[in-house]
């Protein structure tokens, strides 16, 4: 390892995080795991052997049924009443704080092994605004982060608004004095940044704006819609008392159908709660289906069916289905990318609002932006992408580098080692 420390910009994502460095003046992205830029930002305690994996690995170990504690969507929960909470996990009492602690140490650990090179600092991308509309969670969350970057080893750590980096990364395609709109949809918020191309090698920032909205919602309102019908949600349990039927409950389903809150949900109590409802049921067989899924643990891999069912019916214009084998044999929900469209139209109108926003304040007319950027995995779906070029119908779309442009914005503003 090399004298000296570098300072390592990180994209630490909701659903996938990539580190890079500064070299030579170009951003360089380390391989942070077998033939990949991106890390999935998860993390499998397994039971038996007492040991811990992060990225595909801990992906990987959940879908072969290996026996533990999955967990995902860690950024998810900054700021909340969930971060502080103790929980026994193989035999230590963690709370989210320990736990991105060690994602972010295994982060670094990888990138200097990597790199030969010794990381002490770090620029971590965040979002805009963490919570729309909450100065105070907004700040806490941050303030949370910061905390975990420490406990992880760094000793000291700044904070870049991701769309500003992604705009460093990608002002060079553009001539001076256009105007470009960064549309940064990841994992867990939706972020905004105008900018000006000068003719120096810097952007010049105009606004930003950001609402928490990202794929794990669109992947929540599918999940709900389309997956939890199958699973009794919307359907009536008879009155434990005299005649009549109620709507079973809904909060349940909300929480099984939200990345961060599945862990939550492998209780005593919650699957109690499931087998009164199965017991009350006018149709117990969907309810049979919740026991299990709470039982066996199957909260994770039902999920990652919606997600792999959102990418396959974006732009196919075709019936395509979300399977849900794992659950029971044979079933599965439908989902049209028509269907797709209708369940999101709520979430990506609130989008469209906060780029509406963004124009206000900045006091510029959509129909005079240049180029609208798109970064960010979920900044690739039709349903997003569609109503942004309809604001913007004079900007020239780019996706040249939706997975990496943070964290080479991020490398570059990291600047030089000593």
């Amino acid at each position: 390892m090399t004298n000296g420390s570098h300072t390592l910009g990180i994209d630490f994502g909701t659903s996938n995080s990539a580190v890079g460095y500064l070299s030579d003046g170009k951003p360089h992205l380390i391989e942070i795991e077998s033939g990949s830029q991106t890390l999935p930002t998860s993390i499998f305690f397994d039971f038996e052997t007492r040991g811990t994996s992060f990225g595909s690995v801990a992906n990987r170990a959940l879908i072969e049924g290996a026996y533990g504690r999955f967990m995902r969507a860690l950024k998810s929960v900054l700021g909340t009443g969930l971060m502080h909470e103790k929980r026994q996990i193989m035999q230590q009492r963690m709370d989210f704080t320990d736990i991105i602690a060690m994602f972010l140490r295994e982060i670094k650990t990888r990138a200097e092994a990597a790199s030969g090179l010794r990381f002490e600092s770090a620029l971590s991308g965040r979002p805009v605004h963490f919570h729309s509309h909450a100065p105070e969670r907004d700040a806490q969350a941050e303030a949370d982060l910061r905390s975990c970057y420490l406990k992880a080893g760094f000793k000291d750590v700044r904070f870049m608004y991701e769309p500003e980096a992604a705009a460093l990364a990608n002002h060079g395609h553009m001539q001076p004095g256009c105007l470009g709109l960064i549309v940064d949809i990841g994992g867990g918020t939706s972020d905004f940044t105008l900018f000006r191309q000068g003719s120096e090698a810097v952007p010049e920032i105009i606004a930003s704006h950001g609402v928490r909205i990202g794929g794990t919602d669109f992947d929540r309102v599918l999940s709900v819609d389309h997956v939890m019908p199958l699973f009794g949600r919307g359907s009536l349990l008879n009155k434990e008392f005299g005649q009549g039927t109620v709507l079973a409950p809904n909060g349940m389903f909300q929480a099984l159908a939200t990345w961060e809150k599945i862990p939550f949900l492998y209780t005593a109590e919650s699957r109690r709660e499931a087998r009164e409802l199965e017991k009350y049921a006018t149709d117990p067989h969907l309810f049979s289906r919740l026991v299990g899924v709470l039982e066996n643990e199957l909260g994770h891999d039902v999920a990652f069916a919606v997600e792999r069912g959102k990418i396959e019916a974006n732009g196919a214009g075709a019936k395509t289905e979300i399977d849900l084998g794992v659950v029971e044999r044979g079933l599965s929900a439908d989902l049209t990318e028509a269907g797709m469209h209708r369940s999101l139209d709520s979430l990506t109108g609130k989008i469209q609002h906060c780029a509406e926003e963004l124009m206000l304040e900045a006091k510029i007319k959509p129909d005079q932006v240049d180029s609208l950027i798109f970064v960010g995995g979920s900044s690739l779906m039709g349903s997003v992408s569609g109503r942004l070029r309809q604001l913007f119908p004079t900007a020239a779309p780019h996706q040249t580098s939706a997975f990496t442009a943070v964290v080479e914005g991020l490398a570059l503003a990291a600047g030089e080692g000593p």
